[in-house]
């Protein structure tokens, strides 16, 4: 455990707050802490609105400026490390170990690859991100050019993806494709999170299996399109489960009582490569990460 600075959030009230209490929009926005905290901290002074503290609930207005300051906490420890396998003026491609979050959030602060990132390349900004249980390469942008280039490149499916996953059982085929919708669903403790969902956005992984192994099987993803945990849901809908993913089951919803958070260890899956056409000169740039012993 390392103890960090603290953080000051700062959120402009929208409409659909309007008219909210203070202390449940706080209990339910911001979950790591429970309504009889939220409540000391009115008490105390500690939440503020436009800029003036507010000592009792109230009822939100549109437009209001809410900030208040989280006390420092200790995060747990993670892999403090990173490699980088391409570097230029523009770009950044590193290679991320399993276990650090790519950027702040879910508890985490300073121990976050953006955060080990900036300490050497303060002008870095990610183009995406992976998830804290996946490995592999996540690509920085350096330069205003770099980051609209290659945001433009991931909006329009430019950017070829391809990772590696272990999953339970052997499937039918060699190779097939995954395109079942992909959005929000009831989570018990974050109040939605994205799973299959028949009403959700269209979405699409082509997967090839590599190696049938006595219990599990060795696959390869490639992403036709970028939804949150998009390869840990397609592969839970095809009915083979990431191997010892405590999120999602087969079917493509979530185990169990729904109680497992989406940073949650177990899983193993890596982002091997990314193929694009790098912003400068039109050259085409493919960067490959070495997966782990266990992916190869």
């Amino acid at each position: 455990m390392a103890l960090n600075g603290g953080f000051r959030y700062r959120e402009k009230i929208g409409e659909g707050a309007c008219g909210v209490r203070l202390l449940s929009h706080l209990a339910r926005t911001y979950r790591h802490s429970d309504r009889a905290v939220w409540r000391e901290r009115l008490r105390g002074g500690q939440i503020f609105l436009d800029d003036c503290p507010v000592t009792s609930d109230c009822l939100l207005k549109g437009g209001q400026w809410l900030t208040w300051q989280r006390p420092p906490w200790n995060e747990p420890e993670v892999p403090l490390a990173y490699a980088v396998l391409h570097e230029d003026e523009n770009l950044l491609a590193l290679a991320k170990p399993r276990g650090l979050p790519t950027v702040p959030g879910g508890g985490f602060l300073d121990h976050t690859l953006l955060t080990l990132v900036r300490k050497g390349y303060p002008e870095a900004t990610p183009l995406h991100r992976l998830g804290r249980g996946t490995s592999g390469v996540v690509l920085f942008a350096r330069t205003a050019l770099g980051r609209s280039t290659l945001c433009r490149a991931f909006r329009e499916r430019e950017v070829k993806r391809v990772y590696r996953a272990l999953v339970c059982g052997s499937p039918l085929k060699d190779q097939f494709v995954v395109d079942a919708p992909i959005g929000p669903v009831h989570h018990p403790r974050l109040g939605t999170i994205h799973a299959f969902n028949p009403e959700g956005k269209h979405a699409i992984s082509v997967v090839r299996v590599l190696e049938r192994r006595k219990l599990d099987s060795l696959v390869e993803v490639t992403l036709g399109t970028g939804r949150p945990h998009q390869i840990r849901v397609h592969m839970a809908v095809a009915g083979h489960p990431l191997v010892g993913d405590p999120l999602y089951t087969t079917g493509g919803g979530l185990a169990g009582k729904g109680t497992a958070l989406p940073g949650d260890a177990g899983y193993l899956l890596h982002a091997e490569s990314l193929c694009f056409v790098h912003p400068v000169g039109n050259d085409i740039l493919s960067v490959y990460c070495h997966p782990p012993m266990e992916l190869r």
